[in-house]
Protein backbone atom coordinates (compact mmCIF):
# COMPACT_ATOMS: atom_id res chain seq x y z
CA UNK A 1 0.00 0.00 0.00
CA UNK A 2 1.62 3.26 -1.11
CA UNK A 3 1.78 6.16 1.28
CA UNK A 4 -1.27 8.40 -0.49
CA UNK A 5 -3.33 5.18 0.41
CA UNK A 6 -1.88 4.75 3.91
CA UNK A 7 -2.84 8.19 4.31
CA UNK A 8 -6.32 8.19 3.10
CA UNK A 9 -6.77 5.10 5.39
CA UNK A 10 -6.21 6.89 8.45
CA UNK A 11 -8.33 9.53 7.65
CA UNK A 12 -11.32 7.61 7.27
CA UNK A 13 -10.75 6.15 10.53
CA UNK A 14 -10.03 8.95 12.13
CA UNK A 15 -13.33 10.49 10.41
CA UNK A 16 -14.92 7.57 11.87
CA UNK A 17 -14.45 8.87 15.64
CA UNK A 18 -16.21 11.58 15.00
CA UNK A 19 -19.71 10.01 14.81
CA UNK A 20 -19.39 8.06 17.75
CA UNK A 21 -20.97 9.22 20.93
CA UNK A 22 -19.69 6.73 23.22
CA UNK A 23 -17.12 8.77 24.96
CA UNK A 24 -17.62 12.40 25.93
CA UNK A 25 -15.11 14.79 24.79
CA UNK A 26 -13.00 16.86 26.98
CA UNK A 27 -12.32 19.63 24.58
CA UNK A 28 -12.81 19.86 20.63
CA UNK A 29 -11.00 22.32 18.15
CA UNK A 30 -11.43 22.52 14.39
CA UNK A 31 -10.08 24.68 11.67
CA UNK A 32 -10.82 25.55 8.10
CA UNK A 33 -8.60 27.91 5.63
CA UNK A 34 -11.49 28.52 3.38
CA UNK A 35 -13.51 26.44 1.00
CA UNK A 36 -13.12 26.96 -3.21
CA UNK A 37 -10.90 25.47 -6.25
CA UNK A 38 -8.41 23.43 -5.78
CA UNK A 39 -7.88 21.75 -9.27
CA UNK A 40 -4.04 20.71 -8.95
CA UNK A 41 -3.34 21.51 -5.65
CA UNK A 42 -3.16 17.41 -5.27
CA UNK A 43 -0.75 16.97 -8.11
CA UNK A 44 1.33 19.50 -6.50
CA UNK A 45 2.51 17.92 -3.65
CA UNK A 46 5.31 20.32 -1.80
CA UNK A 47 1.98 23.30 -1.88
CA UNK A 48 -0.27 20.57 -0.43
CA UNK A 49 2.24 19.24 2.22
CA UNK A 50 2.32 23.19 3.55
CA UNK A 51 -1.26 23.55 3.88
CA UNK A 52 -1.15 20.35 5.37
CA UNK A 53 1.69 21.59 7.76
CA UNK A 54 -0.25 24.99 8.49
CA UNK A 55 -2.84 23.46 9.32
CA UNK A 56 -1.49 20.92 11.51
CA UNK A 57 0.14 23.86 13.58
CA UNK A 58 -2.61 25.63 13.71
CA UNK A 59 -4.17 22.72 15.76
CA UNK A 60 -1.18 22.41 17.76
CA UNK A 61 -1.44 26.11 18.84
CA UNK A 62 -4.78 25.26 19.86
CA UNK A 63 -4.47 22.11 21.68
CA UNK A 64 -1.57 23.68 23.49
CA UNK A 65 -3.95 25.66 25.17
CA UNK A 66 -7.26 23.91 25.33
CA UNK A 67 -4.99 21.05 27.22
CA UNK A 68 -3.97 23.09 29.98
CA UNK A 69 -7.61 24.37 30.80
CA UNK A 70 -7.20 27.46 28.43
CA UNK A 71 -10.54 29.26 27.88
CA UNK A 72 -12.05 28.57 24.49
CA UNK A 73 -11.31 32.53 23.39
CA UNK A 74 -7.95 32.45 24.12
CA UNK A 75 -7.49 28.91 21.55
CA UNK A 76 -9.43 30.63 18.89
CA UNK A 77 -7.82 34.25 19.03
CA UNK A 78 -4.10 32.43 19.16
CA UNK A 79 -4.83 29.90 16.33
CA UNK A 80 -6.72 32.88 13.80
CA UNK A 81 -3.81 34.71 14.41
CA UNK A 82 -0.98 32.62 13.40
CA UNK A 83 -2.88 31.63 10.15
CA UNK A 84 -3.68 35.42 10.17
CA UNK A 85 -0.01 35.59 9.05
CA UNK A 86 0.61 32.72 7.31
CA UNK A 87 0.06 34.08 3.49
CA UNK A 88 -1.35 30.79 2.42
CA UNK A 89 -4.42 31.77 3.39
CA UNK A 90 -6.96 35.07 2.42
CA UNK A 91 -6.59 36.54 6.02
CA UNK A 92 -4.46 38.69 7.48
CA UNK A 93 -0.53 39.14 5.08
CA UNK A 94 -1.99 37.29 1.87
CA UNK A 95 -5.31 38.63 1.77
CA UNK A 96 -6.62 38.93 -1.14
CA UNK A 97 -6.76 42.62 -3.60
CA UNK A 98 -10.30 44.66 -3.58
CA UNK A 99 -10.87 46.58 -6.90
CA UNK A 100 -8.74 49.79 -5.63
CA UNK A 101 -5.78 47.54 -5.05
CA UNK A 102 -6.01 47.84 -1.31
CA UNK A 103 -6.51 45.34 1.33
CA UNK A 104 -9.27 45.58 3.29
CA UNK A 105 -10.05 43.11 6.60
CA UNK A 106 -12.88 41.32 8.34
CA UNK A 107 -12.90 39.49 11.32
CA UNK A 108 -15.10 38.46 14.43
CA UNK A 109 -15.50 35.99 17.16
CA UNK A 110 -18.43 34.96 19.52
CA UNK A 111 -18.24 33.45 23.04
CA UNK A 112 -21.20 30.67 23.61
CA UNK A 113 -21.01 31.04 27.29
CA UNK A 114 -23.21 34.52 27.21
CA UNK A 115 -23.34 35.53 23.53
CA UNK A 116 -20.83 38.14 23.70
CA UNK A 117 -19.70 38.99 20.02
CA UNK A 118 -17.17 41.34 18.84
CA UNK A 119 -16.34 42.30 14.91
CA UNK A 120 -14.43 44.60 12.75
CA UNK A 121 -15.24 45.02 9.07
CA UNK A 122 -13.48 46.82 6.03
CA UNK A 123 -10.36 47.23 8.09
CA UNK A 124 -7.24 48.14 6.47
CA UNK A 125 -4.05 48.54 9.09
CA UNK A 126 -5.10 46.34 11.70
CA UNK A 127 -2.46 43.81 11.58
CA UNK A 128 -4.83 40.49 13.75
CA UNK A 129 -7.96 41.59 12.82
CA UNK A 130 -9.59 38.82 14.71
CA UNK A 131 -7.65 40.33 17.85
CA UNK A 132 -9.28 43.91 16.74
CA UNK A 133 -12.55 41.62 17.06
CA UNK A 134 -12.25 40.22 20.72
CA UNK A 135 -10.99 43.58 21.84
CA UNK A 136 -14.88 45.45 20.57
CA UNK A 137 -16.01 42.63 23.35
CA UNK A 138 -13.55 42.85 25.83
CA UNK A 139 -13.03 47.21 25.28
CA UNK A 140 -16.60 48.58 24.04
CA UNK A 141 -20.26 48.13 24.56
CA UNK A 142 -20.54 47.61 20.90
CA UNK A 143 -20.96 44.37 18.41
CA UNK A 144 -19.16 45.50 15.54
CA UNK A 145 -17.02 48.56 14.33
CA UNK A 146 -16.31 48.90 10.54
CA UNK A 147 -13.66 51.14 8.72
CA UNK A 148 -11.34 53.87 10.31
CA UNK A 149 -12.86 53.75 13.59
CA UNK A 150 -12.78 50.16 13.80
CA UNK A 151 -8.93 51.14 12.99
CA UNK A 152 -8.62 53.96 15.89
CA UNK A 153 -10.32 51.62 18.16
CA UNK A 154 -7.82 48.96 17.87
CA UNK A 155 -5.12 51.53 18.15
CA UNK A 156 -6.10 52.92 21.32
CA UNK A 157 -6.18 49.20 22.16
CA UNK A 158 -2.46 48.70 21.34
CA UNK A 159 -3.08 46.61 18.97
CA UNK A 160 -0.17 46.41 16.16
CA UNK A 161 -1.02 48.91 13.50
CA UNK A 162 0.30 48.30 10.11
CA UNK A 163 0.67 49.95 6.40
CA UNK A 164 -2.25 48.85 3.77
CA UNK A 165 0.78 47.73 1.94
CA UNK A 166 2.01 44.92 5.01
CA UNK A 167 -1.11 42.40 3.51
CA UNK A 168 0.79 42.31 -0.04
CA UNK A 169 2.47 39.37 -1.39
CA UNK A 170 4.15 38.89 -4.40
CA UNK A 171 1.26 36.62 -5.50
CA UNK A 172 -1.40 39.06 -4.47
CA UNK A 173 0.26 42.04 -6.50
CA UNK A 174 -0.09 40.34 -9.38
CA UNK A 175 -2.37 41.98 -11.86
CA UNK A 176 -6.09 40.17 -11.05
CA UNK A 177 -6.56 37.98 -14.33
CA UNK A 178 -2.75 36.31 -13.95
CA UNK A 179 -3.53 34.85 -10.28
CA UNK A 180 -7.72 34.89 -10.45
CA UNK A 181 -7.35 30.98 -10.61
CA UNK A 182 -4.67 30.67 -7.88
CA UNK A 183 -6.58 33.12 -5.65
CA UNK A 184 -9.32 30.18 -5.06
CA UNK A 185 -6.81 28.53 -3.52
CA UNK A 186 -6.56 30.86 -0.61
CA UNK A 187 -9.41 31.45 2.37
CA UNK A 188 -11.09 32.92 4.68
CA UNK A 189 -9.75 30.99 8.09
CA UNK A 190 -11.59 30.02 11.54
CA UNK A 191 -11.53 28.65 14.09
CA UNK A 192 -14.13 26.84 16.74
CA UNK A 193 -14.08 25.30 19.61
CA UNK A 194 -15.21 23.64 23.10
CA UNK A 195 -13.03 24.07 25.70
CA UNK A 196 -12.73 22.07 28.80
CA UNK A 197 -14.96 23.84 30.60
CA UNK A 198 -17.85 23.26 27.85
CA UNK A 199 -17.61 26.64 26.68
CA UNK A 200 -18.09 27.46 23.02
CA UNK A 201 -16.01 29.72 20.87
CA UNK A 202 -16.06 30.86 16.96
CA UNK A 203 -13.73 33.21 15.02
CA UNK A 204 -13.59 34.15 11.45
CA UNK A 205 -11.10 35.83 9.37
CA UNK A 206 -11.26 36.77 5.81
CA UNK A 207 -9.78 39.68 3.25
CA UNK A 208 -13.11 39.35 1.57
CA UNK A 209 -13.89 38.75 -1.86
CA UNK A 210 -11.27 38.98 -5.38
CA UNK A 211 -12.07 42.56 -6.70
CA UNK A 212 -14.72 43.32 -4.21
CA UNK A 213 -16.03 47.31 -4.68
CA UNK A 214 -17.63 50.03 -2.76
CA UNK A 215 -17.21 48.70 0.77
CA UNK A 216 -18.35 45.63 0.36
CA UNK A 217 -18.66 43.02 3.44
CA UNK A 218 -19.07 39.52 3.60
CA UNK A 219 -20.79 37.30 6.12
CA UNK A 220 -17.62 36.55 8.00
CA UNK A 221 -18.37 39.79 10.28
CA UNK A 222 -21.55 39.14 10.59
CA UNK A 223 -22.75 37.26 13.30
CA UNK A 224 -25.39 34.52 12.77
CA UNK A 225 -24.41 34.46 9.16
CA UNK A 226 -20.68 33.45 9.28
CA UNK A 227 -19.91 33.10 13.04
CA UNK A 228 -22.34 32.10 15.80
CA UNK A 229 -21.63 30.59 19.12
CA UNK A 230 -24.07 29.41 21.89
CA UNK A 231 -23.29 26.99 24.42
CA UNK A 232 -26.87 25.05 24.24
CA UNK A 233 -25.52 24.37 20.68
CA UNK A 234 -23.29 24.70 18.55
CA UNK A 235 -20.52 27.17 17.15
CA UNK A 236 -19.93 27.69 13.69
CA UNK A 237 -17.50 29.07 11.34
CA UNK A 238 -18.16 29.81 7.82
CA UNK A 239 -16.75 29.80 4.61
CA UNK A 240 -17.92 30.80 0.85
CA UNK A 241 -19.47 33.36 -0.97
CA UNK A 242 -20.72 35.19 1.92
CA UNK A 243 -23.76 37.09 0.78
CA UNK A 244 -25.74 33.42 0.16
CA UNK A 245 -24.60 33.01 3.64
CA UNK A 246 -25.92 36.26 5.26
CA UNK A 247 -29.22 35.70 3.33
CA UNK A 248 -29.67 32.37 4.57
CA UNK A 249 -28.12 33.24 8.26
CA UNK A 250 -26.07 29.91 8.36
CA UNK A 251 -24.46 29.79 11.53
CA UNK A 252 -27.26 30.72 13.28
CA UNK A 253 -29.35 28.37 11.10
CA UNK A 254 -27.01 25.35 11.88
CA UNK A 255 -27.30 26.32 15.62
CA UNK A 256 -31.40 26.61 15.39
CA UNK A 257 -31.48 23.06 13.87
CA UNK A 258 -29.91 21.27 16.31
CA UNK A 259 -31.39 23.47 19.15
CA UNK A 260 -35.16 22.94 18.39
CA UNK A 261 -35.52 20.41 15.53
CA UNK A 262 -32.78 18.53 18.03
CA UNK A 263 -31.03 17.63 14.65
CA UNK A 264 -27.24 16.30 15.21
CA UNK A 265 -24.31 19.06 14.00
CA UNK A 266 -23.75 17.05 11.10
CA UNK A 267 -27.16 16.57 10.03
CA UNK A 268 -28.25 20.07 10.16
CA UNK A 269 -24.71 21.37 8.82
CA UNK A 270 -25.20 18.80 5.68
CA UNK A 271 -28.86 20.03 5.08
CA UNK A 272 -27.78 23.81 5.29
CA UNK A 273 -24.82 23.08 2.97
CA UNK A 274 -25.74 20.74 0.32
CA UNK A 275 -29.73 21.44 0.29
CA UNK A 276 -30.12 25.02 1.30
CA UNK A 277 -27.12 26.29 -0.54
CA UNK A 278 -25.71 24.77 -3.77
CA UNK A 279 -22.89 24.65 -5.62
CA UNK A 280 -23.63 27.06 -7.91
CA UNK A 281 -24.45 29.61 -6.13
CA UNK A 282 -23.99 29.50 -2.18
CA UNK A 283 -20.27 27.87 -2.39
CA UNK A 284 -18.37 26.92 0.22
CA UNK A 285 -18.54 25.06 3.47
CA UNK A 286 -18.41 25.62 7.45
CA UNK A 287 -16.53 24.01 10.81
CA UNK A 288 -19.08 23.66 13.29
CA UNK A 289 -18.63 21.92 17.08
CA UNK A 290 -21.83 21.37 19.47
CA UNK A 291 -21.72 21.35 22.90
CA UNK A 292 -20.67 17.74 23.57
CA UNK A 293 -17.77 18.29 21.24
CA UNK A 294 -19.04 16.27 18.10
CA UNK A 295 -18.20 17.76 14.98
CA UNK A 296 -19.33 18.66 11.19
CA UNK A 297 -16.86 19.59 8.37
CA UNK A 298 -19.44 20.23 5.47
CA UNK A 299 -18.60 21.58 2.19
CA UNK A 300 -20.01 21.84 -1.12
CA UNK A 301 -17.42 23.16 -3.83
CA UNK A 302 -14.13 21.62 -4.84
CA UNK A 303 -12.32 21.62 -1.74
CA UNK A 304 -11.98 23.10 2.01
CA UNK A 305 -9.36 23.42 3.71
CA UNK A 306 -9.71 21.85 7.20
CA UNK A 307 -8.89 19.92 10.48
CA UNK A 308 -9.67 18.93 13.58
CA UNK A 309 -8.38 17.91 17.02
CA UNK A 310 -10.61 16.16 20.17
CA UNK A 311 -9.33 14.46 23.23
CA UNK A 312 -11.74 12.48 24.43
CA UNK A 313 -12.57 12.42 28.67
CA UNK A 314 -10.06 10.13 30.79
CA UNK A 315 -7.98 9.22 27.70
CA UNK A 316 -4.87 10.91 26.68
CA UNK A 317 -4.67 9.99 22.76
CA UNK A 318 -5.78 13.14 20.98
CA UNK A 319 -7.23 12.40 17.33
CA UNK A 320 -6.12 14.77 14.35
CA UNK A 321 -6.37 14.75 11.27
CA UNK A 322 -6.28 18.01 8.22
CA UNK A 323 -7.60 17.57 4.74
CA UNK A 324 -8.41 19.52 1.34
CA UNK A 325 -10.45 17.69 -0.93
CA UNK A 326 -12.99 15.26 -0.41
CA UNK A 327 -10.42 12.08 1.12
CA UNK A 328 -11.46 12.96 4.99
CA UNK A 329 -15.38 13.11 5.26
CA UNK A 330 -16.85 13.40 8.78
Amino acid sequence: MNRNKIIAALLLLAGAYLVSPAQERDYAIVVHGGAGTIAGLEADTARAAAFHAALDSALMIGNDILSAGGEGEKAVVAVISYLEDNPLFNAGKGATVAAEGTFELDAAIMLGRDLSAGAVAGVKTVKHPIRAAYAVITSSPHVMLSGAGAERFAAGQGLEIVDNMYFATPRTMRWVEEFKAESGKNGTVGCVVRDRQGNLVAGTSTGGMLKKKWGRIGDTPVIGAGTYADNHSCAVSCTGHGEYFIRHAVAYNLCARYRHLRETVEEAADYIIHHELNAREGNGGLIAVDKDGHIAMPFNSDGMFRGFLYREKGARTVVKATGIGKEMIP
